[in-house]
């Protein structure tokens, strides 16, 4: 990948932050001169450096995965499924686009492909520990993730937050080890 002069490279993250805003506010299907004019710069800008809605929406999900990636926590398998949780959360429509995509479609498979990879880590070191399902694989968190997508339908920011939470309560006793007696 070229790097982009640092000017450049300005102008992308204007239109990524500016799409997120207006996508989160008016859906995945805004106007992009939304987008445009949220940026504060020309409809040329954003088609130079996406030259659709969808590679507008993917470099948005790397974006997002990205912040998931770099601080995704190595050992805390339900600490990494409430921030995949709160991730949704902050970016509706985002979440929308993707559960929207066909399941073979190439993003679509990247992107859960890209998630299941985050999983691994914490996964085996929880069930290392005995602090979860030892039948739980990956591709099962990447379902989970999907679950909490539920939580959008919370009027607010907080209320959405506090779905997730709630829905990570009671999804944890059925990712958790068996108890004795069950």
């Amino acid at each position: 990948m070229t790097l982009l002069r640092s000017d450049a490279a300005l102008r992308r993250d204007q239109i990524l932050d500016a799409a997120d805003a207006v996508f989160s506010e008016r859906g995945i299907t805004a106007p992009l001169d939304l987008v445009v004019t949220r940026a504060g710069v020309g409809r040329a800008t954003l088609y130079r450096n996406f030259p659709d809605r969808a590679a507008l929406v993917e470099a948005l999900f790397e974006r997002a995965i990205g912040v998931l990636e770099s601080a995704a926590p190595a050992h805390d398998l339900f600490g990494l499924v409430e921030q995949v949780g709160l991730a949704l959360v902050a970016s509706p429509a985002l979440a929308d686009y993707w559960r929207a995509l066909e399941p073979g479609h190439p993003a679509a498979t990247g992107a859960r492909e890209r998630l299941a990879k985050l999983f691994r880590a914490p996964l085996a070191a929880s069930q290392a520990r005995e602090e979860c399902r030892a039948d739980l694989r990956p591709a099962d968190l990447v379902l989970v993730a999907g679950m909490l997508g539920a939580a959008l339908r919370g009027a607010t920011p907080a209320k959405r937050r506090n779905l997730v939470r709630r829905a990570l309560e009671l999804l944890q006793d059925g990712l958790g080890p068996p108890r004795r007696g069950r």
